[in-house]
This record gives C-alpha cells, sequence and structure tokens, in this order.
C-alpha cells in the first residue's frame, strides 16, 4: 500500500491539497500528516474529510523545520505503518485525480524491473492555481545519472512531492540532511534508486506550488541555499562520479569550480579535489584548461592580498 506524507506547517493552500486527496479515484493509500508544530491549526479543516480519505494527524510539539527540514520529514514518515512505498507531499501541493490509480495500474511492471523510485509528471502553479510553467514529462524509464543531468542543465524540474519511493530503500539510504533539505531530494533518489532506472509515469500531474510562502520562492536563506549546494556537487563528484558520462562530469567539475569561486577564500583542499578528479577523468585539454584557471585564480588573489597589505 501507499502511504502519503504530507509536513504540515501552512494553512494557506492546504485545502486544495486535501480535494486533490479526496478527489482520488483509487482510494488505496494512508495520509499522515505530521504537524510541525504550526499556529495554524488544521483541526477544523481535516474534520471535513473524515470518511473520504484515510488520514492520521500528529501534532509535534517541538518545530523542526525551522533548523532541518530532513528531520521533520523524517518523524513524519516514522508515523507510517507498514505500508511498502511513500509519497511526501507538500501541504500546498496537489495531485490530479489518477495519481494514486495510475500508480498501481503500473505497479507489477514497476517491481518487475526493481524499481524503487517512481516519477509523475509534474508542473508548477502559483498562489491562484495558476499553472505558471509547462507539464514536464519524461522518457518512461531512465536512468537517475541522466536524470539529474537534465534538471542540471535546466532541461526539466524536479521537487519533492511528485515521486513515490520505495520504504526500504529510504530506511537503507535517508535523506541527506543538507540546510533547507536544499538537494537532499535530488541525492536521495540516486541513493534510493541504487544504480537501477527510475519510472516515470506520465498519464498524472503533480501540480507544484511555487509562491512567496514556499522555499523554492523566497528569496531570503540565499546562503543557506549555497552551503546546501556546495555540500550536494561534493558529495555527487565524491560518491556517484562513476555514474556519470565523461561530458556531464566535466560539467559537473566546472560547476563545482564556480560554487568554490564564489566564496570569499576557495581553500586550497577544495582545488585539491578538483585536481583529482580532473586527473581521473583523463583529458589532458581539460586538465590544463583548469590549471590555467586556477593559477590565474590564486595569482589574483595575491596581488589583492599583497595591495591590501600596503594599504593597512
Amino acid at each position: 500500500m501507499l502511504a502519503i506524507v504530507i509536513p504540515y506547517f501552512k494553512l494557506s493552500f492546504f485545502k486544495f491539497t486535501l480535494d486533490s486527496l479526496a478527489a482520488q479515484t483509487d482510494k488505496r493509500f494512508a495520509v499522515y500528516i505530521g504537524d510541525d508544530a504550526s499556529s495554524e491549526n488544521p483541526n477544523e479543516l481535516l474534520e471535513k474529510y473524515k470518511g473520504l480519505f484515510n488520514f492520521k494527524y500528529q501534532y509535534f510539539e517541538k518545530n523542526l523545520g525551522s533548523d532541518s527540514l530532513v528531520m521533520q520529514w523524517n518523524r513524519c514518515i516514522a508515523l507510517t505503518e507498514n505500508e511498502e512505498w511513500i509519497m511526501i507531499l507538500g501541504d500546498d501541493d496537489i495531485l490530479s485525480k489518477n495519481v494514486v490509480g495510475d500508480f498501481y495500474k503500473n505497479i507489477d511492471e514497476i517491481k518487475s524491473i526493481n524499481s524503487s523510485v517512481i516519477r509523475f509528471s509534474s508542473g508548477r502553479i502559483d498562489e491562484f492555481n495558476n499553472l505558471t510553467s509547462e507539464i514536464f514529462y519524461h522518457p518512461k524509464t531512465e536512468k537517475p545519472s541522466n536524470f539529474y543531468y537534465r534538471r542540471h542543465k535546466g532541461l526539466t524540474r524536479s521537487s519533492l512531492s511528485e515521486h513515490i519511493f520505495s520504504k526500504k530503500q529510504y530506511l537503507q539510504f535517508g535523506f541527506r540532511n543538507y540546510p533547507l533539505a536544499w538537494h537532499s531530494d535530488d541525492i536521495a533518489w540516486i541513493d534510493f534508486s541504487d544504480n537501477n532506472i527510475i519510472f516515470n509515469i506520465n498519464s498524472s500531474i503533480v501540480y507544484v506550488r511555487v509562491s512567496t510562502l514556499s522555499i523554492t520562492g523566497q528569496d531570503r536563506n540565499v546562503e543557506k541555499k549555497k552551503i546546501a549546494e556546495l555540500f550536494f556537487f561534493r558529495d555527487l563528484i565524491n560518491e556517484k562520479f562513476d555514474l556519470f558520462e565523461k561530458k556531464q562530469k566535466l560539467d559537473f567539475l566546472i560547476h563545482y569550480e564556480v560554487i568554490i569561486k564564489r566564496r570569499q577564500k576557495a581553500k586550497l583542499k577544495e582545488w585539491f579535489f578538483l585536481f583529482k578528479k580532473y586527473m581521473q577523468i583523463g583529458s589532458l585539454a581539460s586538465f590544463l584548461q583548469f590549471m590555467k584557471r586556477f593559477l590565474k585564480y590564486y595569482l589574483k588573489l595575491l596581488f589583492l592580498n599583497y595591495t591590501h597589505s600596503l594599504a593597512v
């Protein structure tokens, strides 16, 4: 059976999420709502959905999401029972009416190819439920490495809500606790897939809300997002490098270089990390270009330090 887990905090769009669950044509799911010590009590709203689908509501006395969204996800998942599959649905996102039904229509094929991650088509919506993007469709099956590379190049989108994943794989790997959970889902799909393919369902759509209330839609916390991006790409390059093709590897190395240069002083150990990875790829031209950029960066840094010392 499927567990739909909702880490709840905001009431603003919660009704639309619950309406989409009540409208599911296949009711073979249980909903687990974990309230992250929100000041916006949803009990009056939830009363209206009793009998429309199975749900369990749990209020947590301590807020975790402000410090670690991943820890909030984890304790919400801990509410689940014997379900084999999990979806983490945002408290402002919407499922088209056949999401659950289409999951079960494909479950035999999903199991036959040993896929642990399922992804639905998705689109972005705003505060007024208006579609603000194209609908993103995917190949029926796809290597997680190819999927993430497409996302990295801006050829598709991805977020937490449009995925279903195996509880067994979650228990084995868990979510990585990056700041704001930024990129925690991206690397989870690679971890949970464990070298197997992602199965995509294009006949149903998950609508992901991007508003001023959502982390994705907010301009604040930029520094935390940058730190999370650094952690993610370091882990991706350090642990998952062999999953990617040569061109993809080079693109990731250049992007990681940009990330460390954005910091005021890129540490030598970070440059040495890149040095080893360029050597591992075995592209002489790319390695020489990297060394040229490295020397240019450090000569500029030495010059700035020298001029600063003269000024002092």
